[in-house]
């Protein structure tokens, strides 16, 4: 897989100082424990603002974790998508027919180590049903998924647990779904 914000020589820890600083300025604290687990998808919920971003990178960089995350194709523009590249981004076209669950589970087989971080609303807006491929992408590479959270009512993001898809949908999310519903976004009208 390509070099990284979360694996360039030098820059990264620099990079990783430097959210430590911010994050602690900021008041907001980084939950979660070094992950020994190669291969996982890394959902991040609720998103319910364009400052989710920034604060996922200032995150993950603090808790080390190396990962690529899925976004809309149009975060990624000429003369920038080089650089969402660099910062792990991978695009998704969702209006063009075409089976992102198996490219990404494809990653998953072809790789000794990879994280996907995929946030289910798919969405800022708000949402009452959440996307699934990140369940089916997980459920067919047969890989956990790991709880990852922002909660601006604590000032905290990080990730709490492995949630192991068992194949039934349905059950699954119901569990996954009662693990954030107290977690409030950083806009909490749309969490």
């Amino acid at each position: 897989m390509r070099t990284t914000i979360f694996s360039t020589p030098i820059v990264t820890p620099i990079l990783r100082f430097l959210a430590i600083v911010i994050l602690q300025l900021t008041g907001w604290k980084a939950v979660g424990s070094k992950v020994s687990v190669p291969k996982y998808v890394l959902i991040g919920a609720p998103h319910t603002s364009n400052w989710d971003f920034p604060l996922m990178l200032l995150v993950v960089l603090e808790l080390r974790l190396q990962l690529y995350w899925m976004g809309k194709h149009t975060l990624f523009p000429f003369p920038f998508s080089g650089l969402m590249k660099w910062l792990g981004g991978i695009p998704i076209n969702r209006a063009k027919s075409h089976n992102v669950v198996f490219d990404v589970v494809k990653q998953f087989k072809d790789n000794e180590t990879f994280v996907v971080l995929v946030p289910p609303e798919g969405t800022r807006s708000k949402v009452t049903h959440w996307k699934t491929g990140f369940y089916h992408i997980a459920n067919n590479a047969e890989v956990p998924i790991l709880m990852g959270y922002v909660d601006a009512k604590q000032k905290e993001g990080g990730f709490a647990d492995f949630f192991h898809p068992t194949g039934d949908l349905e059950a699954d999310m119901k569990e996954i779904r009662a693990f954030y519903a107290q977690k409030q976004g950083l806009r909490a009208e749309n969490s």
